[in-house]
């Protein structure tokens, strides 16, 4: 007579009790402290950069200048954070860099997905041509006085769109999402088939919904490239100031920061008015890069635990 399964969650209520009764030996002991004591300090010494610069922002700028600011903040103010609304077209840059980050990730994650999945399907013509040829423009690249010759010729300098474009066929993301796509069982895919399903609606329906921890995984990669990137801004738009990034902005406002306070050492060529409104550049280096990393440390968590399972699985092989 077969098992019934009736009992299992009494079984599993018994096996509970008894793993509780059992005692922990030394050994068990000894390690379960070392392992939260070392994970628990190496959460501390992730933690404290952050923490470091943030008491930095809020701290009184002469202490900082000294170097006297390390576990606690003193003199507790915001005025460098407010310093930076005076910087110019900081909205417009903020809006830039919004938009550059949800546009490019969203049609990034959108292309990466439809391209592994097109790559995993053996009656694709060329596949593996085409995905050697892919899997090439990771190693090598043309440099980058070709790669902006190139941007040029197609129109791409000085507007939005030379943001999104050259970003959206991204092959590691490509190869991620090409083996995660494989772990999928193929008879899940293979049953739409059967009923009348094409290769748009199987991967709608099927792929695309199951694909959301690597697609999560991907989409950190691209908002966090769309989000910290300032060269592009530096090299294809210096003739469309209002399309500046927020991370070029502060940059410029960094470098000309810097500059002030060179001429303040020289001496020469300063106002009262300039003198009043210079800040230290250290300050202005820690508030920057505060700034710059806050909507990151706040998007995050919300995707870490696909983040975690999607390159997992998404890593096993190429």
């Amino acid at each position: 007579m077969g098992y019934t399964g009736k009992d299992t969650g009494i079984s599993t209520a018994k096996i509970r009790k008894v793993k509780k009764r059992i005692p922990s030996s030394p050994g068990d002991i000894v390690f379960n402290i070392f392992n939260y004591a070392f994970f628990s300090i190496f959460t501390i010494i992730c933690f404290f950069p952050f923490y470091y610069l943030f008491i930095n922002t809020i701290s009184d700028n002469e202490l900082i200048k000294a170097g006297r600011i390390t576990f606690l903040p003193k003199g507790i103010h915001f005025d460098n954070y407010l310093a930076l609304t005076s910087v110019s077209n900081l909205g417009s840059s903020i809006m830039v860099s919004i938009a550059r980050t949800l546009i490019g990730t969203l049609i990034m994650v959108l292309a990466s997905a439809f391209v592994g999945y097109l790559v995993t399907k053996t009656e694709m013509w060329g596949r593996k041509v085409w995905y050697r040829l892919l899997v090439v423009t990771m190693y090598f690249n043309a440099g980058l006085i070709p790669w902006y010759l190139n941007m040029s010729m197609l129109g791409l300098t000085n507007s939005f769109l030379g943001y999104i474009i050259p970003s959206i066929v991204a092959p590691y993301n490509i190869i991620l999402v090409k083996t995660y796509i494989e772990s999928i069982p193929a008879e899940l895919e293979e049953s739409a088939s059967i009923d009348g399903a094409g290769y748009i609606s199987r991967f709608k329906v099927i792929i695309f919904p199951l694909c959301k921890p690597i697609l999560a995984t991907i989409a950190i990669f691209g908002a966090l490239g769309h989000w910290n990137s300032f060269t592009d801004s530096m090299i294809l738009m210096s003739g469309a100031p209002k399309l500046y990034t927020l991370q070029y902005r502060l940059y410029v406002y960094l470098n000309q920061s810097s500059n002030l306070a060179a001429l303040m050492k020289s001496g020469s060529g300063i106002t009262s008015d300039m003198v009043q409104q210079a800040l230290n550049t250290r300050t202005i280096k820690f508030t920057v890069a505060m700034v710059s990393i806050i909507p990151i440390l706040l998007v995050y968590p919300f995707l870490q635990r696909y983040f975690e399972k999607g390159i997992m699985i998404g890593a096993v092989k190429g």
